[in-house]
This record gives structure tokens, sequence and C-alpha cells, in this order.
């Protein structure tokens, strides 16, 4: 009995394993993770930034309120297939997460007070996942497009790991591209406010988030 109990132990622990290592080992997301990031163009009072931080209507209504932000678009980014899809996503072998795309105006606004945002509007040290949303789909994932930004990036995530003394998960991606999420997502929040979910992680997610940073608003800058 004994022997079958330690085969049985040996198989699992094998093919455990196997399924953890391949999933490291993906070199379609290696190649993603290791490119050379593009940079989006941009001018004196239009920029570009790409964040992934649990469900993208969160994320979306979050950096809506934030003063010299002109518009956020939900969408995919950091996977290694084309032309994602929200049921693809979900399947979580896309290698995409839910992004937002945020733009902004830089005499406004800067992408290290985007990152700022970015850190304070979620829980930096939650593993694959934000709040009750879990899978690599809901990954946390900072997107750069040089080496300026790369530096602000790791700089600030380095400096709230030794704040919290633990460690954050969010990962660091060079910017390749941004897929547009289907319509029926866009600025969700606002077209369902009733939504079980927008009423019970959500708002409250944004309403945290206001006050903790009541300096960035738009409200506050009328």
């Amino acid at each position: 009995m004994k022997s079958i109990k330690l085969t049985l132990l040996t198989l699992i622990t094998m093919f455990a394993f196997s399924c953890k290592h391949e999933a490291q080992t993906n070199p379609k997301q290696d190649a993603i993770i290791n490119a050379q990031p593009i940079e989006v163009r941009s001018t004196k009072h239009e920029a570009r930034a790409y964040f992934a931080s649990g469900c993208f209507w969160c994320v979306e209504s979050i950096y809506e309120s934030v003063y010299g932000v002109k518009e956020v678009i939900s969408g995919y980014a950091g996977g290694h297939t084309k032309n994602p899809t929200y049921e693809a996503s979900n399947t979580g072998k896309t290698g995409h997460a839910e992004s937002v795309e945020v733009i902004y105006d830089p005499a406004k606004v800067t992408f290290s007070t985007l990152v700022d945002v970015y850190f304070g509007s979620q829980d930096p040290t939650q593993v694959n996942g934000q709040g009750p949303d879990h899978g690599s789909q809901y990954r946390s994932i900072i997107f750069y497009q040089n080496d300026e930004q790369k530096q602000i990036i790791t700089q600030k995530k380095s400096e709230l790991e030794k704040t919290l003394n633990k460690k954050v998960d969010a990962e660091v991606y060079p910017f390749l591209k941004f897929w547009k999420a289907e319509a029926y997502h866009q600025d969700y929040k606002k077209h369902h406010p009733n939504n079980g979910y927008i009423q019970n992680v959500s708002i409250p997610r944004l309403n945290a988030f206001k006050a903790k940073f009541p300096e960035l608003l738009k409200e506050n800058h009328k």
C-alpha cells in the first residue's frame, strides 16, 4: 500500500512540476517579455501609457478620474496571440492581460504620476489577479515604451517593496501592441452603474483611490 501511495505521489509531483515548467518556459511569451519596446508617437499635449491591473472596468474608471487624463480605453496587452477577444483571454492561454490605454496630457500629468496612480489603486502584492478576479488575464503589468519609463517603473516598484517589506507582484513588460476590447466593455461603469460587479467591486475600488489621492482628481481641479 505504501509503495502505491509513493508512486502516486511521485506521479502527481512530476505532473505539477511539468505544468509549472511549461508555463514558465513558453517561448512565445518569453519573446514578448524580452522584446524591444515600441514607443507610441506623442506630442506636447498628448501621450499614451499602458497598464494592466485586474478588471479593466475598474482600471478604466480610476484613470478617467485623474486630472490631465483625456480618455481611457479598455483592451488587451502583454500576450503572444493576435486579435485577442474577451473569451479567448479568459482562457489564460493567450498571454494577454486585461489592460487600459491611458491618453493623457503630459503638461498636466506625468508618466511618473500615472505609475503612482497604478500602484496606489490596487493591492500590489496580490499574485495573478486583483480583488475577486483571479487568473493570468487579471495579472498586474506595467508597460514601458523606453528606458526612461522602465527606470521610473523599476525604481518605484523597488521603493514600494522596501516600504511594504513584501514582494510587489507587478510585472514590467516592454510595450508592443494594444488591442482594443469589444465595444460593450468601453466606459462600462458609466453605461452600467447598477451592475452588481460595478456596485460591489469597481465603485469601492474607485472610491478608495479617490480618498487616497484627492489632489489628483479632475473634480478638484475645476
